[in-house]
């Protein structure tokens, strides 16, 4: 059987990565680990993508400082005890053909908050009762952006510089796990984020003012990464492209930011937005599906980066166009492969047909292209005059 060739199929490389296709698991919080540390739930999480088919599988977020988690429930990369228990997830997804990755990140102001199901909210008097006392949060200025969340705490230059080698040790820390590929979170109004936008800094020191000293946090920030992070491995960075508020970032200034980071060693923009004075989970508007693809798209144009696409791109059919069109090179997954864990294998099938199965484990992919064509001929048989034999029938009361 032949092969029908579709981007998102395609294989793509970046340094000495090489992805098996374009189809890229997002960073998405669990909250489901115990002072920062892996647990066995963490593992078997992220190895069933791997074997859903996505070429490269991200790690939740890592805090690269314990006052840097948004709840008790986040994974780690402060300390080197926290090594063991990464390694275990880069090797559960290399060993199930999928390339490793992780995310660093802090999330500055948004720190010390509930998790999402008990309310998202800021840590409380309810919260210590049960050993969850709120911490103070650290950001560029001591600033509460959203009514009710706890200030955060200006950082002086020594405590930014700090910091800024906190993301190089967790870096370092992410080279002994093993994994392949590094994003630095920067984007949704978590540190970084504060540093480059307006809306987030009001410092007037050698961090604050200018575009150009806004910018200098996440331009460091890669520099000291690149110390540790070997340069046959990429390093990606998610921006939130745009504030979508006035006197807010704009994608010109992204376009900007680009270039610096680009300079320091980092491959690809993962290109997000918003976030500053806004709760870190989904707002109540609704948004259209690709929303931000058309942020992918300038800075590719621009900048001649690679990028890639996230932002409800839920349909094989989509993913296909952003990548064919070239708006993007990579497309990232989130809650819909929350929903789907074998999303990636599901789109083969959509865009390549029944060869589309040969891309599945032979486990899975053998019984499952046989029991197509078996329903295949049901449904033919149904349409024949024989609605018994319909592929979709349900039996009634």
């Amino acid at each position: 059987m032949v092969m029908v060739s579709s981007a998102l199929f395609a294989p793509f490389s970046l340094r000495n990565a090489r992805l098996g296709n374009r189809s890229v698991l997002a960073p998405m919080q669990m909250y489901m680990a115990e002072a920062g540390i892996v647990q066995d739930w963490h593992v078997h999480h992220l190895a069933k993508y791997a074997v859903g088919g996505f070429g490269l599988v991200f790690t939740e977020a890592l805090a690269v400082e314990e006052r840097g988690r948004n709840t008790y429930g986040d994974l780690g990369v402060w300390h080197d005890g926290q090594i063991d228990g990464l390694r275990r997830l880069a090797d559960a997804v290399r060993m199930h053909g999928a390339v490793p990755a992780a995310q660093l990140w802090h999330s500055g102001p948004k720190a010390a908050r509930q998790r999402p199901w008990e309310g998202y909210g800021p840590l409380g008097a309810a919260e210590a009762e049960r050993g969850e006392a709120p911490w103070q949060p650290v950001a560029p200025s001591g600033e509460a952006k959203v009514t009710g969340w706890h200030a955060p705490r200006a950082l002086t230059e020594a405590e930014v510089a700090g910091v800024i080698e906190a993301f190089a040790q967790g870096a370092r820390r992410c080279l002994e796990a093993g994994f392949d590929v590094i994003e630095v979170h920067a984007g949704h109004g978590y540190l970084v984020h504060s540093f480059y936008s307006p809306l987030g800094n009001d410092r007037d020191d050698a961090f604050g003012g200018s575009l150009d000293r806004r910018m200098r946090f996440p331009v460091e920030v890669a520099r000291a990464i690149r110390r540790f992070w070997p340069e046959d491995k990429p390093l990606f960075f998610r921006l939130s492209c745009i504030d979508d508020a006035p006197d807010g970032w704009s994608l010109e200034d992204s376009i900007e930011l680009a270039a610096h980071l680009k300079a320091e060693g980092v491959d690809l923009i993962d290109c997000s937005s918003g976030g500053i004075g806004a709760p870190p989970t989904l707002g109540s508007a609704p948004r259209p599906h690709g929303f931000q693809v058309p942020f992918a798209a300038t800075l590719r144009a621009a900048t001649g980066m690679p990028t890639m696409a996230v932002g409800l791109i839920r349909h094989a059919a989509h993913a296909e166009a952003i990548l064919a069109e070239g708006h993007a090179d990579l497309i990232c997954i989130a809650r819909e492969a929350l929903f789907n864990p074998h999303w990636p294998l599901q789109a083969a099938v959509a865009l390549e047909g029944e060869a589309g199965y040969r891309r599945w484990p032979a486990s899975y992919g053998w019984w499952l292209e046989r029991r197509a064509r078996n329903l295949a001929k049901l449904d033919a048989a149904a349409n024949a005059g024989e609605p018994h034999l319909r592929s979709d029938r349900r039996e009634t009361a």
